[in-house]
C-alpha cells in the first residue's frame, strides 16, 4: 500500500498535481516527509497538508482487525487449504483434521523410534482413491537412508484396507505411485529437489516426504558455520515448494546429545545446566533436535516421536493451532496405533525435551 499512487487515492486534483509536479509520487514519498517539508515543498499551508496527509494516512493503514476475526480468517484458511489425515484420530484433531497443506511438517526422534513408519503409512494414505480418505495422488518419497520397504508398505495396506489391496493388482497399483529417489550425496539430493519442482507442476504429485534430512547435511558437513550456510539454501527451497504447491511436506530428523557448553536456547534449560555432573546419570539423556534453531523455526508442524519407560510417545510440540499434546503409541502390523486418543498437554520444558529412556527393550521388538 505504500508504493500506491497519490493521484489514484482521490485527493482533490488542485492538491494532487502539486504532489505531482513536486514528485512526491507515492505515499511513501509523502509520509517520508515531515509537515513542516511538505509545507516547503508544496509551498501550501499547514491546514492543507495536515488534511492530504491524514487522507493519504488514512487509505494506506491497514484495517483494524480484532482477534475473532483473525481467528475466523484461520479457520477459513485452513479448511479451504486442506489436510492429510493420519488417521490417528486424536492427532488429526488437535491439528483440525490432519498434516496441512502448504506446510512443512517434521518428524523428529532417535533411529528406530517409528519415523519412517510413520511415514511409510502416510505415503499409502496420499495415494489412496478419495472414497476410500486418500488424496489419490503420487507421492514423491526421497529415501536418504535407504529405508524404505515396499513389503512393509503393503503390510500395512492390507491391514488396514484389505478391501483394496486384496483385489487383483491393486496392491501393485498402490505402490506403483510412490516414486523413490535415493540420492547419495548432498549434490545428488539438491538435483532431486529440482526435478521435484518439475514433477510437481507436471504430475498429480499429492505428498512429498524426506527421509531424512539430516542424514546428508550432518554427514557431508561438520563445521556448524557450514552447515547452516548449506542448509538455509534448502530450507528456503523445500518451504518455497510446500507453498508453492499447496501440498504437505514431510520431513523426517535426527536427534543430537546437547553438549554441556552449548549456549542455552531457551530460558528452562538453565536448570538441566545446572544439574551436577555426577547426578547427571540419574537423568534421561538430553537430546535435542538435529540441524539447529534456524531449521526449527523453518517448520510449522514440529511431531517429536520419544521414548519414556519403555512406552512410545508422539507429541505435538510444535503447531500454530493447537496446545502441546503427547500421544502414547505402539507400533502394529497395521502400523502407528494411538493407544490414547485424547492426548496429555506439556508444559514447560517438557515440549521440547526428546527422551529415549527404555528404548532397547521397544527397539528391539520393531516392526
Amino acid at each position: 500500500m505504500a508504493n500506491k499512487l497519490i493521484k489514484q487515492m482521490g485527493l482533490p486534483n488542485s492538491i494532487a498535481n502539486i504532489f505531482t509536479a513536486r514528485n512526491i509520487i507515492t505515499a511513501k514519498d509523502a509520509l517520508s516527509l515531515t509537515e513542516f517539508e511538505l509545507m516547503e515543498q508544496l509551498d501550501v499551508g499547514m491546514a492543507e497538508v495536515k488534511s492530504a496527509m491524514a487522507h493519504i494516512s488514512e487509505v494506506v493503514c491497514p484495517p483494524c482487525q480484532t482477534a475473532l476475526l483473525l481467528m475466523e480468517q484461520r479457520v477459513r484458511d485452513e479448511r479451504s487449504a486442506g489436510h492429510l489425515p493420519t488417521r490417528l484420530r486424536g492427532l488429526d484433531e488437535a491439528l483440525c483434521g490432519g498434516l496441512p497443506f502448504g506446510v512443512v511438517t517434521e518428524l523428529v526422534g532417535p533411529a528406530g523410534i517409528g519415523k519412517t513408519q510413520f511415514c511409510l503409512k502416510l505415503s499409502l494414505l496420499a495415494s489412496l482413491p478419495a472414497n476410500c480418505g486418500g488424496l489419490d495422488g503420487r507421492v514423491i518419497y526421497i529415501d536418504v537412508e535407504s529405508k524404505f520397504s515396499s513389503r512393509r508398505l503393503i503390510q500395512i495396506g492390507i491391514e488396514n484396507f484389505p478391501e483394496i489391496f486384496l483385489k487383483k493388482g491393486m496392491a501393485q497399483e498402490m505402490a506403483g505411485r510412490i516414486v523413490i529417489l535415493r540420492p547419495t550425496s548432498l549434490s545428488e539430493f539438491t538435483e532431486s529437489l529440482h526435478h521435484v519442482q518439475v514433477s510437481l507442476l507436471q504430475k498429480q504429485v499429492k505428498l512429498l516426504i524426506i527421509d531424512s534430512m539430516a542424514a546428508l547435511v550432518l554427514g557431508e558437513h561438520d563445521c556448524g558455520a557450514s552447515r547452516q550456510q548449506v542448509l538455509g539454501w534448502h530450507v528456503s527451497f523445500i518451504k518455497s515448494l510446500a507453498e508453492f504447491s499447496r501440498i504437505p511436506i514431510v520431513v523426517t530428523n535426527q536427534v543430537r546429545s546437547q553438549t554441556g557448553d552449548e549456549p542455552l536456547t531457551f530460558s528452562f534449560q538453565a536448570r538441566s545446566h545446572s544439574i551436577k555432573k555426577e547426578d547427571r546419570a540419574s537423568y534421561d539423556s538430553h537430546l535435542v533436535a538435529a540441524l539447529g534453531i534456524n531449521w526449527a523455526h523453518a517448520v510449522t508442524i514440529r511431531l517429536v516421536l520419544e521414548a519414556r519407560s519403555g512406552q512410545r510417545f508422539i507429541k505435538l510440540a510444535k503447531s500454530p493451532i493447537s496446545p502441546p499434546l503427547a500421544f502414547p503409541f505402539n507400533i502394529t502390523s497395521s502400523g502407528l496405533v494411538l493407544l490414547d486418543d485424547d492426548g496429555i498437554e506439556m508444559k514447560g520444558s517438557e515440549i521440547n525435551t526428546i527422551h529415549c529412556q527404555g528404548q532397547k527393550a521397544l527397539f528391539n521388538s520393531e516392526w
